[in-house]
């Protein structure tokens, strides 16, 4: 049975400006189940935004097919939202309509208070409620123009979020107090959600699993990394766990080292690029059966 998402032997090619092409990866293979919250992980490069781009509609592989609910994914669709890591609202609307500008369009059958109160609900999920709904663009901070984005995603109700590094732009308070919204609302809604980020301890608190990339050109998807620690998730507990500096040890050694050592190599074009299943569960002694764990420690990414 296939997964809720799949992605099919998909290759990406540019032209390399000498008459050949370049490979950035593939017959890449993988799947998304839904309601799972999947994040990439990989070096600049190696072309997760191109999957990104593919997965949102916003461009198309050289070959290969992204089928949704069993749907060939085909151009830009209100089925799959993005948030772009630049916010991309619409400057000239106030925060709630760009919230209803979306959901409008989504529902069309719905009245005008049917659209405002919904909106304004979710607007509430971010932490945006009073006056400040009724404020353009640019009189909102870097934080809340994102929180409006994730509103606006989330209200349309999409069947895949994607979401493209939507807080490298913010600072490190707001950023974790956004995190937690997003949770918090993806937790009550059961989306699917496909994220790029470059911040390891941020993918650990947000995903179910982690996919890692090689480095281009020929990239793959080499590890698919199950996140072992239970949620709900408290990014001040989760430190805490048995099981993730283990996680964080791996992904950063992959990302430091094994992605380079990786990179560059053709696959066997007769076979799909499935990424390898990787588990790590320190919680059963499962390595150390008379329970001997040796003490985990940070590395430096």
């Amino acid at each position: 049975m296939k997964p809720y998402l799949s992605i099919e032997n998909m290759t990406q090619q540019f032209p390399d400006g000498n008459g050949g092409a370049l490979t950035v990866f593939e017959n890449a293979t993988f799947g998304v189940e839904k309601g799972e919250f999947v994040v990439i992980l990989g070096h600049s490069g190696c072309g997760k935004s191109t999957i990104m781009n593919i997965l949102a509609g916003l461009a198309e592989p050289t070959s290969g097919a992204v089928v949704m609910d069993g749907t060939e994914v085909k151009g830009p669709s209100l089925d799959r939202g993005v948030v772009f890591q630049n916010y991309s609202l619409l400057p000239w609307l106030s925060t709630l309509k760009n919230v209803t500008f979306g959901v409008a369009a989504r529902h069309p059958e719905w009245t005008k208070s049917q659209v405002i109160e919904h909106s304004t609900k979710y607007l509430a999920m971010v932490g945006l409620e009073g006056d400040v709904i009724h404020r353009k663009p640019s009189q909102l901070s870097g934080g809340m123009r994102q929180r409006v984005s994730i509103a606006r995603a989330f209200a349309n109700h999409p069947k895949l979020l994607l979401l493209d590094e939507p807080f490298g732009a913010l600072d490190a308070l707001t950023r974790g107090t956004i995190q937690d919204e997003l949770l918090k609302i993806w937790g009550g809604t059961e989306q699917t959600v496909f994220m790029i980020t470059h911040d390891i301890d941020e993918a650990i608190l947000l995903a179910d699993r982690i996919l890692l990339m090689t480095n281009g050109p020929f990239a793959r998807v080499a590890e698919s990394v199950e996140i072992t620690i239970p949620r709900p998730r408290n990014r001040t507990e989760i430190i805490e766990h048995p099981n993730y500096y283990a996680i964080r040890n791996h992904l950063v050694h992959f990302l430091g080292t094994r992605s380079k050592a990786m990179a560059g190599a053709q696959s066997d074009k007769s076979h799909p690029n499935r990424p390898q299943t990787v588990r790590i569960d320190k919680t059963d002694g499962a390595d150390d059966p008379e329970g001997r764990q040796p003490a985990l420690r940070a590395v430096n990414s």
